[in-house]
């Protein structure tokens, strides 16, 4: 893995390079071709990034929802236009030759965005007529809005009801080892996600974690120690990199959104192949954080923000309080064990192993919060790293972050067995 830092002055700078690059040009289909539409797959992916967290704010759990079903309601559009080379995911809407895609594309994500976000409905409109204005009217624009607005209807219904945003709350108790609230906040967020309706996975109670070690063992001193000593906001024993790294893995504006669309357009997909690709992994992260936030519940383990102040309590010798301990990083409102977002990095990593076919793809990201872009040569390099990363956070132990990474690979394995397969 390597890292360069980027002055914060070339923020806006980087800004704009990213914008480019999701618009980078298509797979030509024939060589004669001087030139290919940009992508509009991946264009509609930042305008979902700004519908879903630049403007609404949701957070990692409920826009992984948000992206699933955008992205699952474009691979559908796409792939009737394409004429079904693929399993659609609910719908293979009719569809003549010449019909539109990037109408497809952009009806698909604006109706999904809008059924999301009524609130936002004049920002989306304008994005929408830009779309359309670039495509010539007649029977192909009007044929892409056609299936692109049955792809989007589809998606809208099977997600009606599906437990979003219930009234669920986490448990929370008093004893050493259960979790409680976290500061900063001390709130209960995000627990209904456990109860979501799964987009793909037959049962999400089916993956399970190895649980925490005893309160009372020197398994459990080991990680706690390993947490207090690289995970505080103070640390002396954590290097200047692996600060830069728990900060960058950290940033709420996520940088696996822009490693996904690196790869698209460093690889030159087509709309078909981009939005097969994202399907594949929104999808996946989506199911993963639904089976990871379950075990998050059972578990219901307390956070090292908890833990290492109140050591004294947990009955083990080898364990010492530290009542002014902070981590480096805030920690998310939800139980220890596994990390959500080992799960869900996991889940992506897996996913583009599966659809690229190889692990050693290079690729990077910037992040503004930690003002430096950070750049890896395989797959497995930089799920290793987001591993070391949420402990030099001071956010999890080590095997939270190690179960959750596994329990990511294993969901993501059966929606890819059951979705988004060549026919």
């Amino acid at each position: 893995m390597t890292a360069r830092r980027v002055p914060f002055r070339r923020l806006l700078g980087a800004a704009l390079t990213t914008a480019l690059a999701v618009t980078a040009p298509a797979v030509i289909a024939s060589p004669a071709r001087a030139a290919a539409a940009p992508n509009a797959v991946l264009t509609w992916n930042v305008h979902a990034q700004t519908a879903i967290y630049e403007v609404a704010r949701q957070s990692p759990t409920a826009g992984a929802r948000s992206f699933a079903m955008v992205q699952g309601a474009v691979y559908d559009a796409v792939n009737a236009i394409a004429g079904t080379p693929y399993e659609p995911y609910l719908v293979a809407p009719p569809s003549r030759r010449g019909d539109s895609t990037p109408a497809a594309v952009a009806t698909a994500a604006h109706r999904v965005l809008l059924s999301l976000f009524p609130a936002q409905a004049d920002a989306l409109r304008a994005q929408y007529d830009e779309a359309l204005a670039a495509i010539p009217d007649g029977r192909s624009e009007r044929g892409g809005v056609r299936v692109g607005a049955a792809a989007a209807a589809a998606m809208i219904e099977a997600r009606r009801d599906d437990g979003a945003f219930s009234d669920a709350t986490w448990p929370v108790g008093t004893e050493a080892g259960r979790y409680r609230l976290t500061p900063p906040g001390f709130v209960q967020a995000g627990a209904w996600y456990a109860f979501l309706r799964p987009f793909a996975v037959k049962d999400p109670a089916a993956y399970r974690v190895t649980g925490p070690p005893p309160l009372s063992s020197a398994a459990y001193a080991r990680q706690l120690e390993e947490v207090r000593s690289l995970g505080s906001a103070t640390s002396t024993t954590r290097s200047p990199a692996r600060t830069e790294a728990a900060i960058w893995w950290d940033d709420l504006r996520q940088v696996e959104w822009y490693i996904k669309r690196d790869l698209a357009a460093g690889h030159r997909l087509s709309d078909l192949e981009s939005a097969r690709m994202l399907a594949m992994v929104d999808v996946s992260t989506a199911d993963t954080l639904i089976s990871c936030y379950r075990e998050k519940r059972h578990w219901s383990f307390w956070r090292p923000v908890t833990a290492i102040p109140l050591a004294d309590a947990d009955g083990n010798p080898l364990t010492t309080a530290d009542p002014a301990w902070t981590p480096l990083r805030v920690t998310a409102p939800s139980p220890e064990w596994p990390s959500g977002h080992a799960c869900y990095t996991g889940a992506i990593m897996t996913a583009l192993r599966a659809y690229f076919g190889r692990d050693d793809l290079t690729f990077s990201a910037y992040s503004a919060e930690s003002g430096t872009t950070r750049g890896f040569h395989s797959l497995a390099a930089a799920r290793t790293d987001l591993i070391g990363a949420r402990i030099w956070a001071g956010v999890h132990y080590r095997g939270a972050t190690v179960e959750g990474d596994r329990l990511g690979t294993e969901v993501t394995r059966e929606v890819l067995k059951r979705e988004f397969r060549r026919r």
